[in-house]
């Protein structure tokens, strides 16, 4: 099992995805979130096609810490059923990954 993760959420709008970043970051669940530019999402809802502006959050964090966010991203996430996926990492540099360790909680 790779030792680190990036986790992506998408949320409606920046301040929403600020308020979750600053939550995660301050309980060292991850190391960084970045929020991107909005994006445009094409997704089915409740039997139709919708289309909403979004950001995604990149979470940075360690796989260990991965049940625990997810529990506080279904916490403190408007969405009804919020994307939380999680890619590993398969590489990275050593200073990085000694970083990501070094911020989040043991």
């Amino acid at each position: 099992m790779n030792k680190y993760i990036l986790i992506l959420t998408t949320v409606p709008d920046e301040k929403t995805g600020q308020e979750i970043a600053a939550q995660l970051v301050r309980d060292r669940l991850a190391a960084c979130v970045t929020i991107s530019a909005s994006s445009l999402s094409f997704y089915w809802w409740k039997g139709k096609i919708s289309k909403d502006k979004e950001h995604i959050l990149f979470i940075k964090t360690k796989a260990s810490l991965f049940p625990e966010l997810e529990k506080k991203i279904q916490e403190i996430h408007p969405y009804d059923v919020p994307e939380i996926i999680a890619l590993p990492l398969l590489k990275g540099s050593s200073e990085y990954l000694n970083w990501i360790d070094k911020e989040t909680k043991d």
